[in-house]
């Protein structure tokens, strides 16, 4: 397994013995059986996007508010799905 400068690896204890585990995206990837691969795809796929909204308060809060106002019965502004095929 490789690492980046300043990532330690990970480590932990298995039967008294000390295992090292996948340490980067990549090295998961290799890892796992390739019939894990792609639900790990899809995980990683959703924490990248809720990180990256985290960079972005101003449009992570604007979507809080709209479903907030959608929540309370609001929907002012909203086309229904239907509408936008005729």
């Amino acid at each position: 397994m490789h690492e980046p400068a300043g990532l330690r690896p990970l480590a932990t204890f298995f039967r008294g013995n000390q295992v090292e585990l996948p340490s980067t995206v990549d090295d998961i990837r290799a890892a796992l059986p390739a019939g894990r691969r792609e639900e790990f795809e899809g995980e990683l796929a959703r924490f990248i996007g809720h990180w990256a909204l985290e960079c972005r308060p101003d449009i992570r809060d604007a979507d809080r508010a709209t479903f907030e106002r959608l929540e309370q019965g609001d929907t002012s502004g909203f086309t229904a799905a239907e509408d936008l095929d005729s």
